[in-house]
């Protein structure tokens, strides 16, 4: 599965909604309920499914989900 797809999976999981579409450019302000507290399990979701580990500066820098993509993709080789 391609890291967006997976990414897509995580996010429908993560607000229990099944119909949540995201892309590249996909912000918190995008999404309604994206708060602090949904970014913590976005990131603990997305570490568990690819096996990454992230760092705080990491987290802090990506501006969009595909910042967060684009990370991924660096982490996994």
């Amino acid at each position: 599965m391609k890291t967006m797809e997976l990414l897509q999976d995580i996010f429908r999981d993560v607000f229990d909604d099944e119909e949540l579409t995201i892309g590249e450019e996909t912000t918190a302000a995008d999404i309604e309920d994206w708060d602090s507290l949904s970014h913590m399990q976005l990131i603990a979701e997305i570490e568990k499914r690819f096996g990454v580990r992230f760092t705080t500066d990491e987290i802090r820098s990506a501006k969009n989900v595909g910042e967060f993509a684009a990370l991924i993709e660096r982490k996994k080789g």
